[in-house]
Formats: structure tokens, C-alpha cells, sequence
């Protein structure tokens, strides 16, 4: 799992079947440190994540694993919004 914030929502009036009903969502990728970390991807929203919040995502063949179908083009998938991180050093 990874570390993202929402920058944005991508809209399509036409997605593949297997993710009708899913929001496309711009992640800024993020180190244990909420810096940017590598340029912006686009996730599936299993979670409801809205733009500012802090979340974290899978990737490959896990993005498929929380969604609803056995197949589907997805590369990333949200599957959780952060409350908090404490980092003891």
C-alpha cells in the first residue's frame, strides 16, 4: 500500500462497464513525510476519498482486489482514507 493525497476527480460521461460507478481520482503519490513523491496518478475510488485527503492506495493486480468485478483495466484503487499518522523516531 501507498500514501496518496487527492488532487482532483476526473469526470467521463463513458468508462469501460467494469467501472461505471467508481470516481476516477487524481493521487499525488506521498513519503512517510506528506511530500510529494513522483509525479500524479489515477485511482479508482473504493472509499468515497475526497480532494485534500490524505488516503492510501494499492497498485498492478491488487487494484482489481476491492472492486466488485473479477476483471477490469485498473492499474490503482483507493481503499482507505488516513484519520492520522504518528511517526515515533
Amino acid at each position: 500500500m501507498y500514501l496518496g493525497r487527492v488532487i482532483g476527480t476526473i469526470w467521463a460521461t463513458r468508462k469501460y462497464e467494469s467501472v461505471t460507478g467508481y470516481k476516477m481520482q487524481f493521487v499525488q503519490p506521498l513519503n512517510g513525510e506528506l511530500k510529494k513523491l513522483g509525479d500524479p496518478i489515477i485511482a479508482l475510488d473504493t472509499v468515497g476519498a475526497g480532494p485534500g485527503e490524505i488516503i492510501y492506495y494499492v497498485t498492478a493486480s491488487e487494484a482489481v482486489i476491492p472492486l466488485d468485478v473479477d476483471m477490469a483495466p485498473v492499474d490503482a484503487s483507493i481503499v482507505g482514507i488516513v484519520d492520522s499518522i504518528n511517526i515515533e523516531s
